[in-house]
């Protein structure tokens, strides 16, 4: 029969075995009487996302688990031998479940074909009408879209503006402006076989100071903005 001081040391030496550490990031071997506060580092849950791990408690992350697993805790406290209750946060968005209506299980909505426009015999899903944006018929005249005009610019009526028009060249306000107030060639302008001139009034002249000097002859509205 043990004596009573046998009991003893078998019970101190029971309490007094090492014990692991079941907090995440510290994993550390400890005794009831080298637990002091403080003694443990742990980290209190991770987050995954599109395959980075991050604690959430430090913002420390990696790619590699092993890597992740190695980063020292941030938080400290006593060392457990009770394994924590952590959930891991995933932030990525849950996907939708496909509905299943064919007999081999896929949706309508992931089926190659009917997604690609082409007939599927599994969802009776009909060939979509094609865009052809590109044709290599050359009996196809392309429908050219009408010129959409640009928008008019506002004018002040008192602002001096130039006038444009072959021939002119003259000053002048928009309120001032009517039908006789230029006067100016229609064009064109003809230059062949070094003779210069006008086409609108069958002037031609040899030298080009003469051509400048040919005098308009017609009249109209003064425009800023002829070509």
């Amino acid at each position: 029969m043990a004596s009573p001081s046998t009991e003893a040391e078998k019970n101190a030496s029971s309490a007094a075995a090492p014990a692991r550490c079941q907090r995440i990031g510290c994993d550390a071997m400890f005794t009831d009487d080298s637990n002091p506060d403080g003694s443990c580092h742990y980290h209190p849950s991770p987050i995954f996302h599109d395959g980075m791990k991050e604690w959430s408690c430090c913002k420390q992350r990696s790619h590699d688990f092993s890597l992740f697993l190695a980063i020292p805790g941030c938080k400290t406290g006593k060392h457990t031998t009770e394994k924590p209750i952590t959930k891991a946060v995933s932030t990525n968005p849950p996907k939708a479940v496909p509905v299943q209506t064919s007999k081999q299980g896929v949706g309508a909505d992931t089926c190659a074909r009917c997604r690609q426009g082409f007939f599927c015999s599994d969802h009776g899903s009909q060939p979509k009408a094609q865009k052809s944006s590109v044709t290599n018929d050359t009996n196809v005249v392309p429908v050219e879209k009408p010129a959409v005009p640009p928008p008019k610019k506002k004018i002040d009526l008192s602002e001096p503006r130039i006038c444009k028009n072959k021939g002119c060249g003259k000053t002048y306000k928009e309120k001032d402006n009517h039908d006789t107030a230029c006067d100016y060639h229609p064009g064109p302008a003809v230059f062949h076989d070094r003779m210069r001139g006008w086409k609108c009034c069958d002037i031609h002249v040899k030298e080009f100071d003469e051509f400048m000097e040919i005098p308009p002859c017609t009249k109209g509205w003064h425009n800023a903005d002829a070509a």
